[in-house]
């Protein structure tokens, strides 16, 4: 067997393992044990929030753990979406055959279960936000929605996920401007082509496994053209987010911070290889320190401008 068709992410370890049936394979099913993904749906909710001109200290440090626990809930709600929605498929490749509802540990109307409660806690966290969030949270929604559809009709699912992982970043701006501009959408832009770049990290894993079944992705796409793809990405990416900062007139601080996270960037890009499975998923891994970096930048910027 080779190594992509070897590899998996799935790891049970800690107190997911020791938990019993059937709430072990809920907690997989709501990626518990992998809290990669809400880092990464939190994260750009954090730089939006600190950005933002606009709302106290107070206010912001509030809302951030409004969206800690929103990012959490809404990141397995869209876990729970996308394993609905690709169970035949994540059944056929070696990474995500052992998911709940692909493996049958977990039935269609367990998962549909989950995913009300999660939902309803969701709700629970929009209320306590401001009005123009209200606004946007359908547009959200209709992006998870979306999302698991991506790979059956287009090349670009990667891109369609930088929308739906990045919605994070003109919430938090939303919520603390109690308006989204310009500067919020440009930031909006950042956040996509950051995870356009490392979500095609992310489908390296799968290639070999995706092209036996006929999934598209863009991972598949430029699998030749790896490293210029994703250091492109990542080149806009940082672009965009000085155009942010300058146009914000952000605090000095920020800079030091944006250089550290460019050079982490840059490093990823060079250490790049599509077919090394388990070095993609590490790569991968590497972008919540990043953002982390960021997000102090924003945070220190703000507090001392």
């Amino acid at each position: 067997m080779s190594q992509t068709r070897a590899h998996t992410d799935i790891h049970l370890t800690g107190r997911i393992a020791r938990l019993p049936e059937p709430w072990r394979s809920y907690a997989l099913l709501a990626r518990l044990d992998r809290p990669v993904g809400t880092w990464l749906l939190f994260l750009p909710g954090v730089w939006g929030l600190f950005l933002a001109p606009a709302a106290s200290l107070q206010t912001k440090l509030i809302d951030t753990i409004l969206f800690a626990f929103g990012s959490l809930v809404m990141r397995s709600a869209g876990c729970v979406v996308n394993d609905i929605w690709d169970r035949d498929i994540d059944a056929k490749v070696a990474r995500t055959a052992g998911r709940p509802l692909a493996s049958g540990s977990l039935s269609l109307k367990q998962g549909l279960l989950l995913l009300s409660i999660l939902l309803l806690l969701g709700l629970a966290v929009l209320a306590c936000l401001p009005p123009v969030c209200w606004a946007l949270a359908p547009l959200a929604l209709f992006l998870v929605a979306l999302y698991p559809a991506a790979k059956r009709v287009t090349w670009w699912p990667q891109l369609v996920m930088g929308f739906t992982f990045g919605f994070g970043a003109p919430m938090g701006y939303a919520a603390a401007a109690g308006t989204l501009d310009g500067n919020g959408l440009l930031l909006y832009g950042a956040v996509i082509l950051w995870q356009l770049g490392f979500d095609t990290i992310y489908g390296f894993q799968d290639m070999e496994d995706d092209a036996r079944i006929g999934v598209r992705s863009t991972s598949r796409l430029m699998e030749k053209s790896a490293r210029p793809f994703v250091g492109t990405c990542y080149t806009l990416m940082l672009l965009a987010l000085a155009l942010v900062a300058i146009h914000a007139d952000l605090h000095w601080s920020f800079w030091p911070f944006f250089i550290l996270a460019a050079g982490m960037l840059m490093r990823q890009v060079r250490l790049l290889n599509p077919h090394d499975a388990p070095a993609c998923l590490r790569e991968f891994r590497r972008n919540v320190p990043i953002g982390i970096v960021l997000a102090a930048g924003f945070v220190f910027a703000r507090l001392l401008g």
